[in-house]
């Protein structure tokens, strides 16, 4: 299947091609060793210089008797703040990226993005509330990530009473509980105190990863684990899935029970990242069609550099966001400026790789 110039299936010739699977694995071999890259110089880069040296002697020191001679300060800077940082910008983007890749190839739409269930809308009215109520930093993720689940949670339960196509149903009671939620944003938005909570309740919608800390990246790794592992164990019955229900049958899948277990599995996955992060767009959206282009749609190779392609992006982006400016800029923005016209590249570009 293909919409505006970009498939979103595998075909059989993909699968059966030899010379695929060679190049693919070498493509995400490379992908590896550049997230390994990314994630030494995130170590390094920061308004605070930690030497690389420093940096290698700081870290080996918890598995070894390493006489120290660094400053306490960078060993500071190491553990409590770019550690938990480098981590959740990794994980963000590997999850938004593999549920952006799972919602393309169960609903077979290029255009399927992580907040097409309403997940980030949820997530997004639970953070403004508890930013509204005054809530502490552990307890606005908590709730964001509570109204995410509720969120998709609702738009299922709606899908079940719709007439017609359940897929569709799906979907267009995912548009309806956003533009409900949406809207409840928006009135916290103007009933809240404009000195204080109003930019904070803006700023956290605008995406950042400053100040996560290791409690935060602990609160959400497990469900992060528990959504990608299944996604990467199911990317064989993606592939079936994405060539249409009628053959997906003959071949004696289940495409009811597997279509489900992707979307509660990337749906998991969407919720804690945005619970922790703020509303961080286009990720979902462009990664996984990037690396299409580099390995193919065969979901055996495009779900694993999907993870690593959405988290070598988010890494890079993250560290522009704290070095560009004196002030932080929100990651959010960043995305999109650098997501529009990367995705009006891809969809009007040639050289597709199939």
């Amino acid at each position: 299947m293909e919409k505006a110039g970009i498939p979103v299936c595998a075909k059989k010739s993909d699968i059966q091609k030899r010379k695929f699977y060679i190049s693919g694995g070498a493509v995400i071999t490379l992908l590896a060793i550049l997230l390994i890259a990314c994630i030494i110089a995130s170590f390094l880069i920061g308004r605070y210089p930690v030497p690389i040296r420093e940096l290698f002697g700081i870290i080996f020191s918890k598995a070894f008797s390493i006489e120290p001679y660094w400053i306490t300060a960078q060993e500071t800077a190491v553990w409590n703040i770019r550690m938990p940082r480098v981590i959740l910008s990794m994980l963000v983007g590997a999850c938004l990226s593999a549920a952006g890749a799972s919602y393309q190839g169960i609903f077979q739409n290029p255009m399927a993005a992580p907040h097409i269930l309403g997940a980030s809308a949820g997530a997004g009215f639970g953070a403004a509330l508890a930013i509204y109520i005054g809530l502490s930093s552990m307890n606005i993720t908590i709730l964001a990530f509570a109204m995410s689940l509720l969120t998709v949670a609702l738009v299922f339960w709606i899908s079940k009473h719709t007439k017609g196509d359940r897929v569709l149903g799906i979907i267009l009671a995912g548009i309806i509980i956003s533009s409900l939620f949406k809207a409840g944003i928006s009135f916290i938005k103007l009933v809240a105190d404009p000195t204080n909570k109003l930019p904070a309740i803006t700023y956290w919608l605008m995406g950042s990863l400053s100040g996560v800390t290791q409690e935060e990246v602990g609160f959400v790794f497990w469900p992060m684990l528990l959504g990608l592992l299944p996604l990467f164990l199911l990317r064989w019955r993606l592939n079936v899935l994405s060539m249409g229900d009628d053959e997906a049958r003959a071949m004696g899948v289940n495409t009811g029970y597997i279509r489900l277990s992707v979307m509660i599995c990337a749906t998991l996955i969407t919720a804690a990242s945005i619970s922790v992060s703020g509303m961080i767009e286009w990720v979902g959206l462009i990664i996984p069609h990037m690396m299409r282009r580099l390995v193919g749609s065969d979901y055996r190779l495009l779900m694993p550099a999907s993870i690593l392609g959405g988290g070598i992006f988010l890494l890079i982006v993250d560290n522009i966001s704290r070095s560009l400016m004196s002030s932080e800029i929100p990651i959010g923005i960043l995305t999109a400026i650098v997501g529009a016209p990367l995705f009006l590249f891809l969809v009007t570009g040639r050289g597709e790789r199939t």
